[in-house]
């Protein structure tokens, strides 16, 4: 039950860090290109998109299952195993800490500026959004990459 708890932290969080890269090299950076107007609609769709069964799914499955993995005994696994899924599970709850605290937050202010002041430029409200969420982004998804690698390094050792 172990190693299937582990196979299973390894293959969510592999998958959600796949997700959350391929935003950072290639989405954001194309996004970035549009104009304001054109900017603004996309990312608010995204926003609207992302938050779906399959996405929570892995988002929830990055935290349980090397929880789990842990929870569940194993003879024979080692001290270095064990503080490696740790590890990997410290870098996942801070990847949600930093969604949680600072993406979600900045989407929904992005999602209420277009109803709550229609006169701001777009300009301005991408500019209170897009270079703090991008830095967020970036930093949460080297937290995701280092949680993968954890987690497949205590399979590995």
């Amino acid at each position: 039950m172990a190693t299937l708890l582990l196979a299973l932290a390894i293959i969510f969080t592999g998958l959600y860090a796949g997700f959350m890269l391929t935003f950072q090299i290639s989405v954001m950076p194309a996004l970035a290109k549009l104009p304001d107007d054109q900017f603004l609609p996309v990312i608010r769709r995204i926003n609207e998109v992302v938050p779906r069964p399959v996405f929570l799914l892995l988002f929830f499955g990055i935290i349980a299952f090397p929880a789990a993995a842990l929870a569940v005994p194993v003879d024979g696994r080692t001290d270095t195993q064990r503080w490696l899924i740790v590890a990997g599970l410290v870098c996942a709850v801070i990847n949600h800490l930093i969604t949680i605290a600072g993406n979600i937050p900045l989407n929904n202010a992005l999602a209420t500026a277009e109803s709550a002041s229609p006169a701001a430029p777009d300009s301005e409200v991408r500019a209170a959004f897009e270079p703090r969420w991008n830095l967020l982004h970036l930093i949460r998804t080297l937290f995701t990459i280092a949680a993968f690698a954890l987690l497949v390094g205590a399979a590995l050792s």
